[in-house]
């Protein structure tokens, strides 16, 4: 079932001289980890604004073709109705937090959506566990690290129980460990809860083992759209100047070298190692 589906988007902004996405066609499942990546200045965050409703009610600008979210026509909903449906996730977390504890930048959400003030309790204490931040819940959302600002930022969005989860580059500002803990967090959430994952991220070393659905784009249109392993393991994509992972990569080397690891790609180090692993002991 298709919980994001676009037809023929284009978007314009406002002074614009050409558009900024064209001709988007995308369906994202429900249940999906969805990965969106490309090159800088691709359309990636212009398509993200497109999903929560801020493309076309805050950005104006010219908007053609469909967006539906939840079943819900985007350009025909009020932000606060879309917001009960999809949470996003900024690049910078200090541009979502700004209250003077974690714990009422966590409930700031529910409080605008007039939730009962018991449920607020009950849903701010388990986005805060979830994210593993609870112990941070008085802390001046200003005095955490990098690491500790984005899973306020996470916990906030979740709080909110959206059916799915926007996340625009959310560790770029982190070391690879930290992001790696971000995205296993992400991860396990979209396993557990069901909840569909919609991540754009061009670090496809640590992310494309999380998804199973990959979206690349270049110069504001959709290239390629489909399974992550067929999509990073094709020319085409090296072409485009996508990140492929290194796992991949060396995989492919040795493949034309004639060394045989199986079928199946691998998106990570681990999954590599597997292999490896797997064809010495054969």
């Amino acid at each position: 079932m298709a919980i994001i589906e676009t037809k023929n988007l284009t978007y314009t902004y406002p002074g614009g001289t050409k558009p900024s996405i064209t001709d988007v066609s995308i369906t994202i499942e429900k249940g999906e980890f969805a990965l969106i990546t490309g090159p800088s200045g691709c359309g990636k965050t212009t398509l993200c604004r497109c999903f929560n409703g801020l493309i076309p009610h805050f950005y104006q600008g010219e908007l053609k073709g469909e967006i539906t979210i939840a079943g819900l026509d985007v350009a025909n909903q009020q932000i606060f109705e879309l917001a009960k449906h999809v949470g996003l996730v900024f690049q910078n977390p200090e541009n979502q937090l700004f209250a003077l504890s974690v714990e009422k930048d966590v409930a700031f959400g529910l409080e605008n959506l007039s939730v009962p003030r018991e449920e607020i309790r009950k849903r701010v204490d388990w986005a805060m566990n979830l994210t593993g931040i609870y112990d941070l819940r008085e802390r001046a959302p200003h005095e955490l690290s990098g690491g500790q600002q984005q899973r306020v930022a996470i916990a906030s969005v979740l709080a909110m129980q959206p059916e799915m989860m926007i996340l625009d580059e959310p560790t770029s500002f982190l070391d690879p460990l930290s992001a790696k803990k971000i995205f296993e967090v992400i991860y396990e959430l979209n396993k557990t809860l069901g909840l569909t994952v919609v991540l754009v991220e061009h670090r496809l070393d640590l992310t494309a083992r999380y998804a199973n659905h990959i979206i690349i784009m270049d110069e504001g249109r959709v290239i390629l759209d489909g399974d992550p392993r067929e999509i990073l393991s094709s020319e085409e994509t090296r072409l485009i100047g996508v990140g492929i992972p290194k796992a991949t990569q060396l995989f492919q080397i040795l493949e034309k070298d004639g060394v045989n690891l199986g079928s199946t790609v691998p998106l990570s180090s681990d999954e590599m190692a597997t292999l490896v692993k797997e064809a010495f002991k054969a």
